[in-house]
């Protein structure tokens, strides 16, 4: 491949659409991906915190919250404490199938590592520190890692 300006800016103005469309995803991804994440966790926690005190202070447990809410039964203590650990429980494990199932968290890493490669590669071709045929050919490998995000549309 020759060293063509006209090649080398042609690479460089795709570099920035694929990076930007990479920008962009990482827009949307990142926050889902974090909601996923403390969605996880914080249900979880809420659960184990949910079903401590009736599992270390028994009925005695039970019984001072039944006085401190005015209610006629302690069931209804374990019933809402139950319910609430099962629905947090569940609230967790959806979030974190759902994260595992879109692979959010392996495609947020493989896009902010694309990222990063594609500004190095754009900054080595506007200051003439690399070929133009090796610049295509990592070009190709950054890429393919990202293979799920397009280019950012033309203006």
């Amino acid at each position: 491949m020759s060293e063509d300006p006209q090649v080398r800016q042609d690479l460089t103005e795709r570099i920035h659409r694929r990076r930007a469309g990479v920008i962009a995803f990482l827009r949307t991804a990142r926050p889902r991906r974090n909601l996923f994440t403390n969605i996880s966790i914080i249900g979880s926690a809420l659960a184990a915190a949910f079903t401590v005190g009736p599992a270390v202070g028994g009925s005695k447990f039970t019984e001072a919250v039944q006085n401190v809410f005015s209610l006629r039964d302690d069931s209804i203590v374990w019933r809402v404490l139950c319910l609430a650990a099962v629905l947090l429980s569940l609230a967790a494990a959806l979030a974190t199938n759902l994260a595992n199932s879109h692979a959010l968290s392996e495609q947020v890493s493989a896009a902010e590592a694309t990222s990063a490669e594609l500004d190095g590669l754009e900054t080595a071709l506007e200051f003439g520190t690399l070929p133009t045929d090796n610049a295509v050919e990592l070009y190709r490998q950054y890429v393919a890692k990202v293979a799920f995000i397009d280019d950012a549309p033309l203006h």
